[in-house]
């Protein structure tokens, strides 16, 4: 009898308690003989300032698959590291058909979010043909209708918070343990992960590349000013304004910095 494998794709940026708890109850409740977290590359079409380098997010995986009381049926595969870019779902499942089929029966675990859009995903008609898709609640997707052949997990666990949020919270110095596992909260501190400094180095790099991306400038201010260092959150304000004129947030910043500047306002 082949392995049953539950792929769970996702960036896990980073991955929290919410990712594992979800592939502890699939485990729990049957569904599959194994859990895999399926760590998407780097997307060069996004904005990197926010997502981890994929080795770190690969080990930080690793450290919360360990720490789940599955460690033995949970596992992380960095194959879509290998596999040839962009990263399509598809590629992935048939390189592992093609390469481990004989021995495993893959199912796809996503997020209602995820399906809502599924029609829009490459080759979706060929893997609802071919695989079975476990989906899992999501706030604000209640009362969607599936098509044959998609599993909706009613009464799989939900976590009210994100990934993004947990980032922010890193960047305001919070405390996130209840968030994420111990062994990840460690690893996040002391690989500086999204603290001001590393965001505002992504950001130089991403800058660098694109000087008159008025977002990406309005990003590096805001964190500029978050750390107090008004002048270069100005300058950052006044390049975005340069570089589109209509950017309200920018506007509305510096506006806040220059009162900031002539004031001597320090404790924000």
């Amino acid at each position: 009898m082949k392995k049953r494998v539950a792929l769970y794709f996702g960036s896990f940026n980073p991955v929290h308690r919410g990712h594992i708890a979800l592939t502890e109850w699939v485990v729990e409740q049957g569904l599959c003989d194994e859990a895999v977290l399926i760590v998407s590359p780097q997307n060069p079409l996004k904005n990197c300032a926010e997502l981890a380098p994929e080795l770190s997010r690969f080990e930080m995986c690793e450290l919360a698959c360990a720490e789940s009381k599955y460690h033995d049926r949970i596992k992380v595969s960095a194959i879509e590291f290998t596999l040839e870019k962009p990263s399509y779902t598809i590629n992935t499942l048939r390189f592992l058909r093609a390469n481990f089929g004989s021995e495993m029966q893959f199912s796809i675990l996503i997020g209602a979010d995820n399906m809502a859009i599924f029609d829009r995903w490459a080759a979706h008609d060929e893997i609802l043909r071919d695989y079975e898709i476990m989906v899992y609640p999501r706030s604000g997707y209640d009362n969607m209708e599936y098509p044959d052949g998609v599993h909706y997990l009613a009464d799989a666990p939900i976590f009210d918070y994100a990934a993004t949020e947990i980032r922010d919270a890193v960047g305001r110095g919070e405390n996130i343990d209840d968030k994420i596992c111990p062994s990840v909260a460690k690893y996040i501190r002391e690989h500086n992960l999204w603290s001001p400094a590393t965001r505002i180095a992504n950001l130089n790099e991403l800058i660098t590349a694109n000087p008159d991306d008025a977002a990406l400038l309005t990003e590096r201010g805001m964190w500029h000013f978050r750390i107090k260092e008004f002048d270069l959150a100005a300058a950052d304000f006044r390049a975005a304004l340069a570089a589109d004129g209509s950017n309200k947030e920018a506007s509305e910043f510096l506006a806040i910095t220059e009162e900031t500047l002539r004031n001597g306002i320090i404790n924000i």
